[in-house]
């Protein structure tokens, strides 16, 4: 069950949530929100004014331990400030793989809950709950019935459709931090999803560690396809995104759905992870190259005007020159829109941990910085070309940039990962739906005009509010691009 965070009761108990890592992750706090909000919680800002701090932590590599870690002790450090009289409680991955390290290191931190433990987070509020309630990870799976209070806008949510993986990737700790694949029924998440549009959600974003293999795991093996046409019979609904497909073939039945179906964005989020067959071969793929070739020529044939998102990993034990060779080769065939590159994190419990030929730090890290240097012209090109189309943007609200620009997102932008276009000509509510013509572009970011905007205002005021936001617009996407390379 979905509740709008807005409805949080005032109890003069309080709460305050860290949430780590990825949009699964970000559903798994939403969950502990519910659970707090039933208890007569408020959530807070501020982790000192709270009586319960909560970290929702991850532990999928290296950078993001550490940023765990870290987040942890400035926690701990706001809870000594008050006395002690708070609690702090850890939860999430980085608990789930390293519970008894944790507790061994932190006694500042009071509980500590595993991966699928969202739910025992009642019995922490309760009082008297043991200090470790790390369980089997693989014992939970998200229920349309369980209480879930949004953290970001409600005009748009993730959803999460399985846990687990089955794969056995060789750089990958997740079947070991949330167990093997468990598929919910179409019927319960189309539940959770009429929840969520009855309040106000017109775009979910379905979400699992291996989503292309939804419902393999469960009683009549509904398909992804039939998932996505029973969530698209909700009226409200007007956007939905697949992310995390994992390239194997695509069935024609998905295919169409994403080429036809009107509610199904023209958006294919497919973590590729290399390009050349030895690499694919040691990362434990199941696939050489030429079939991601032909994965990516099927969804360039098949969908009209699709939005390509991929990510690669360089660094891997064993990559050779020539290795990375070939995947910037594809990268430059391939013309991604969205790429996302990350540096091998060698860590213990994984396959990869024990394989020879290890690539230094220097190298991988010249190998990121190389094919970012060639995705980026690629991106920069193809936002250019959109500069003059009209087309669709779901407005999220005001931007931090200027009080006369807003800022949305077109169909081909994910929340948070894609950049957004900053709108000039009109001011309209959060959740709305509005056409903008293109006026500039940039490596992530765009700028356009909202048709039919200042109708309400008089001409003269009309003009300078428009010329006003079109200039910080154009101001605000330079910055963008500054921090971004600076970054």
């Amino acid at each position: 069950m979905v509740d709008d965070k807005e409805h949080t009761k005032s109890s003069g108990k309080t709460i305050h949530f860290v949430s780590l890592g990825c949009p699964k992750n970000r559903v798994d706090t939403e969950v502990m929100l519910g659970v707090a909000d039933g208890d007569g919680y408020t959530m807070v800002a501020d982790p000192e004014s709270a009586d319960v701090i909560v970290v929702n932590t991850c532990g999928f590599i290296g950078p993001a331990k550490e940023e765990s870690i870290d987040t942890i002790l400035e926690m701990a450090e706001h809870k000594s400030k008050s006395g002690g009289h708070k609690k702090l409680v850890v939860t999430g991955c980085l608990s789930q793989r390293y519970s008894k390290e944790l507790a061994e290191e932190m006694p500042e931190v009071d509980h500590f809950l595993g991966s699928s433990d969202m739910l025992q987070l009642e019995k922490v509020l309760a009082g008297g709950a043991p200090k470790m309630l790390v369980g089997n990870p693989a014992a939970y799976t998200i229920r349309a019935e369980d209480r879930r209070m949004l953290s970001g806008p409600k005009h748009s949510a993730y959803v999460k459709i399985a846990e687990g993986c089955n794969r056995t990737c060789s750089f990958c700790s997740i079947p070991s931090i949330r167990g093997k694949q468990r598929s919910r029924t179409i019927e319960d998440v189309v539940d959770e999803v009429r929840h969520l549009a009855a309040n106000g959600t017109v775009e979910v974003n379905l979400v699992s560690q291996d989503t292309i293999a939804y419902g393999r795991d469960i009683d009549g093996r509904p398909t992804l396809a039939q998932l996505v046409r029973a969530l698209g019979e909700i009226d409200a609904l007007h956007w939905i995104r697949l992310h995390y497909l994992y390239p194997e073939t695509l069935t024609d039945e998905l295919v169409d759905v994403l080429a036809t179906h009107p509610k199904v964005v023209r958006y294919v989020d497919m973590p590729l992870q290399h390009a050349s067959d030895p690499m694919l071969r040691s990362m434990k793929r199941g696939h050489g190259g030429d079939r991601l070739r032909r994965v990516v020529e099927t969804v360039r044939t098949k969908v009209p005007n699709v939005v390509f998102r991929t990510a690669f990993i360089v660094g891997h034990p064993g990559e050779t020159d020539k290795d990375f060779d070939e995947l910037v080769e594809f990268v430059e065939w391939a013309q991604f829109d969205h790429v996302g590159v990350f540096r091998y994190s060698d860590e213990e419990n994984v396959a990869s941990h024990a394989m020879d030929a290890k690539v230094s730090a220097k190298v991988s890290a010249a190998r990121h910085r190389k094919l970012m240097s060639v995705q980026r012209p690629i991106a920069r090109k193809k936002n250019k070309a959109r500069i003059g189309e009209t087309i669709e943007v779901l407005v999220e609200g005001p931007s931090e940039e200027h009080e006369f620009v807003m800022q949305g997102r077109h169909a081909g932008q994910a929340p948070e990962v894609d950049g957004v276009v900053y709108l000039s000509g009109a001011e309209v509510a959060p959740g709305t739906f509005v056409k903008a013509t293109i006026t500039q572009s940039a490596e992530f970011d765009l700028v356009g005009e909202v048709e039919g905007g200042d109708g309400w205002l008089e001409a003269e005021e009309a003009k300078e509010r428009r010329e006003q936001a079109r200039e910080a617009a154009k101001k605000a996407v330079k910055r963008k691009v500054s921090l971004r390379i600076a970054q």
